[in-house]
């Protein structure tokens, strides 16, 4: 029996597992290991999406030739990895294959330490730190990063859900289907994407769900509807022959050859009935599994034992030294704001990797220092709400802060702002959407909108804008926000810049 002892073992070669590898290997720290139960990195994609379109946007042609400005509009690519995925594809939501030949030519091209078909048994925890069983092989870390994303079907508690075929297993072919009574289970971009690949063979389609549709282009979530994926929409409110049910699923139960689906609806006065279908699909969405850890290392779960409950950090609240990596990661911002995409975790990623730095290594936040007057943190902030993509993607979960010392300034880039300690003064630079921005129709043109250049209305207004606080002993005493503008270009000297140093003025005094 192998035994490996390491600093850091890192369990999955997903994109967040090879985005701190890659981090890991700029620094010049090799005391890690990736391990991987598949053969290749990315396993998770030579199956996933089913339909094979990425729903992650890929814009190769921006207009710029500035790295940080294109990644605003990359959501594929990762940090230091020695590729751009745009360099890969033009198509805007790319096929699924791209992505796998994408992440192994990452892994090469970073050296990241992987151990392929590794598949991890049990992980467990005493005084010394963690002992990682896979096979025949035990390995030793200080500390542990999870890194493997949701990869087990999140089933709900329905009688007889155990009949319905899980989107994970069912058949993608749509001949499959013809002239078939087809129920989808669920509301989220899995279901819209298997009902849409379905309209054009099954002879009816329903898809069913307690929840309201979410759209992605109102809540600003991009995990809820997407527009790429709402043709079947049309089908419902045209009256073509599909519909979705609002309301729950009681029960599934063979009937000869099909199913009787007892549904209860939320919009009819609890009307229940009883549907029949040719086949149930379950699109219900996916969970972390626990099950490899033991009573010693099992973290606490949250959100309907979807995710590890974890720390500002990104650290198990109840295992120390247990950390999580990539999509795990959205149980600190659940449906706010990116860390379930890799647009989002990649810089959640990049925290992580210097929050390690900082507790382990001796390794300060990188910072740039500054005058501390109004003149240079003005000029600092506004250079960066205009290039920064971590701000832009991360908006209202990562931050810039400007700490003041005396006549001295430290510029911190993409902090958690759960993270942010400290009592000395500092300004958090953070880029929101204004308040209930997801509570109106954005293309309802009766509903006003601020001007761009309502300098004293800005904190009305809707749209992506910067947010400048002011904290002073853990507290936040002042706010500022700076006015909305089209081309997302907030450097207008009367109306962004001159306010802004104003307001940073007043702090210091």
């Amino acid at each position: 029996m192998t035994v490996v002892t390491l600093e850091y073992l890192i369990i999955g070669a997903g994109p967040a597992g090879l985005q701190l590898a890659a981090l890991f290997e700029a620094e010049g720290r090799h005391d890690y290991l990736v391990l991987e139960a598949g053969g290749a990195p990315g396993t998770f994609f030579t199956r996933f999406p089913r339909h094979r379109q990425l729903i992650s946007i890929n814009k190769a042609h921006t207009g710029t030739d500035d790295p940080e400005l294109n990644l605003r509009l990359d959501w594929n690519s990762l940090l230091d990895a020695g590729h751009l995925f745009t360099d890969y594809t033009e198509r805007y939501f790319p096929h699924a294959d791209v992505m796998v030949r994408y992440l192994a030519d990452v892994a090469a091209a970073t050296g990241a330490k992987i151990r392929y078909h590794t598949r991890v048994d049990r992980v467990s925890k005493d005084a010394g730190g963690f002992t990682v069983r896979a096979g025949d092989e035990i390995f030793t870390a200080r500390r542990v990063v999870v890194a493997t994303g949701v990869s087990k079907p999140y089933r709900p508690d329905i009688d007889g859900f155990d009949l319905a075929e899980d989107y994970s297993d069912m058949s993608v072919d749509p001949a499959d289907y013809t002239d078939q009574r087809v129920l989808v289970v669920g509301k989220g971009n899995s279901a819209f994407e298997t009902a849409d690949a379905l309209i054009e063979k099954a002879a009816v389609i329903h898809v069913a769900g307690p929840s309201s549709i979410r759209m992605a282009w109102r809540t600003h979530y991009v995990g809820h509807l997407r527009a790429v994926n709402n043709n079947f929409l049309d089908t419902y409110q045209l009256k073509s022959a599909n519909a979705i049910l609002d309301g729950n699923v009681r029960r599934i139960e063979r009937d000869g050859t099909g199913y009787r689906v007892t549904f209860s609806f939320s919009r009819a006065d609890e009307v229940v009935k009883e549907l029949y279908y040719d086949r149930v699909l379950a699109c219900t969405g996916f969970r972390f599994d626990a099950s490899v850890f033991d009573d010693t290392a099992r973290p606490r779960l949250v959100i309907n034992d979807r995710f590890p409950e974890q720390t500002p950090a990104f650290e198990s609240v109840n295992v120390p030294g247990l950390y999580f990596a990539g999509t795990l990661t959205q149980q600190r911002d659940f449906k706010k704001s990116t860390n379930g995409f890799i647009h989002g975790f990649r810089y959640g990623v990049r925290a992580l990797h210097r929050i390690l730095g900082e507790r382990y290594h001796d390794t300060p936040w990188p910072a740039d220092k500054l005058d501390a007057n109004p003149d240079a943190i003005t000029r600092a902030v506004v250079d960066r709400v205009n290039r920064t993509s971590a701000l832009w993607q991360q908006f209202g979960f990562l931050a810039d802060v400007v700490t003041v010392d005396g006549a001295d300034a430290r510029y911190l880039e993409e902090v958690p702002v759960a993270y942010i300690d400290g009592t000395g003064p500092a300004f958090v630079v953070t880029l929101e959407y204004g308040p209930d921005h997801d509570k109106v129709d954005p293309f309802d043109i009766t509903v006003g909108r601020i001007r761009q250049d309502a300098v004293g209305e800005a904190h009305d207004a809707a749209y992506l804008h910067p947010v400048v606080r002011f904290r002073r002993d853990g507290a936040t005493v002042a706010v500022h926000h700076l006015a909305e503008n089209l081309e997302n270009r907030w450097d207008r000297p009367d109306v962004h810049v001159r306010p802004l140093a104003e307001f940073v003025a007043r702090c210091l005094t």
